[in-house]
């Protein structure tokens, strides 16, 4: 049969930055096996699969796949998803805010949309699940080789630790732009080093960001679930946000970071990150940004057998 499909750019204002995303917005009768040979046949960081919401009090429901498996929750393809969706009319805006909750895996998954001019402009998500925070990572010098980088190139005031907020990540701090740019994942250490981790998502981060109004410029390695690297990883960036939530020594408050991803990789992304803490407890995660619609058509899949 033939479905329809739309590719935005993800937590990006420009045409081909950002991290693209394919959605089918209706995707009653595909299986499994073909929802994910479609997606291996994009060959995206991710591609969306929408179909009906199982309770009528929600908007939609949504399978994420990568090009080797399904995601219980993803963040670039959440708000993705509800920009492609209100920009073709699939879900009623109203007003200047447009407050949708998508089914996934991780749960019910809150929306924001803001509109200018009656079109969606921003979208963002507020995490289904606080903060999870990982076992000990590794030790440093084998994190370090594993990246093809020295023991000084990480941070030597940050640890480097591990958290989800419905996927986890392990994320390392590096000292600067340099020793971002430098990172190689080495395959041979990364199998040695993390094949029986808590996570094998490599989440790599600097407080030397490059852009005006940035906090981090970040990369993020994901071979196991067929991305080498990530143009822009929204999940990573709600489960940071609540790492970093967590390390503040303030008990309450609203924490923002503004993340640069893909500069590296020529897919400038910007990615607006906050948190809110009360009484020790992160309490909110929320992320978000811009998208640009960017082609729309039709595939035919096959039946699997």
């Amino acid at each position: 049969m033939r479905y329809r499909f739309y590719v935005a750019d993800v937590f990006t204002e420009h045409a081909f930055g950002g991290n693209p995303l394919a959605v089918f917005p209706d995707a009653r009768g595909l299986t499994d096996a073909q929802m994910q040979r479609a997606a291996n046949e994009f060959n995206l960081s991710e591609t969306v699969f929408v179909l009906p919401a199982e309770k009528s009090e929600h908007t939609r429901r949504l399978r994420i796949f990568t090009p080797a498996r399904e995601l219980p929750f993803a963040g670039h393809p959440t708000v993705g998803s509800a920009y492609v969706l209100a920009s073709i009319g699939e879900i009623e805006l109203e007003g200047e805010e447009t407050s949708i909750v998508f089914e996934e895996g991780v749960g019910p998954v809150r929306v924001l949309i803001k509109t200018q001019d009656a079109r969606p402009v921003f979208t963002q998500l507020s995490a289904a699940m606080m903060p999870e925070f990982g076992p000990p990572p590794p030790p440093r010098a084998e994190l370090a080789a594993m990246l093809s980088l020295d023991e000084s190139d990480l941070l030597a005031s940050q640890e480097p630790g591990a958290a989800s907020c419905g996927l986890p990540f392990l994320f390392i701090a590096l000292v600067d732009r340099d020793a971002l740019r430098r990172a190689r994942l080495r395959l041979d250490a990364f199998e040695r080093t993390l094949s029986s981790y808590w996570t094998q998502l490599v989440y790599i981060f600097t407080y030397d960001a490059e852009r005006e109004g940035s906090d981090l410029r970040a990369r993020l390695f994901a071979p196991g679930a067929g991305v080498p690297e990530d143009p822009a990883t929204g999940s990573a960036a709600t489960a940071l946000a609540g790492l970093l939530a967590h390390r503040q020594t303030d008990a309450s408050g609203t924490f923002r970071w503004v993340i640069e991803q893909g500069f590296e990789m020529g897919r400038p992304s910007i990615i607006e990150s906050e948190a809110d803490k009360e009484a020790g407890e992160v309490v909110a995660v929320r992320v978000g940004g811009s998208s640009v619609m960017i082609s729309e058509g039709w595939m035919e899949i096959p039946d699997p057998g």
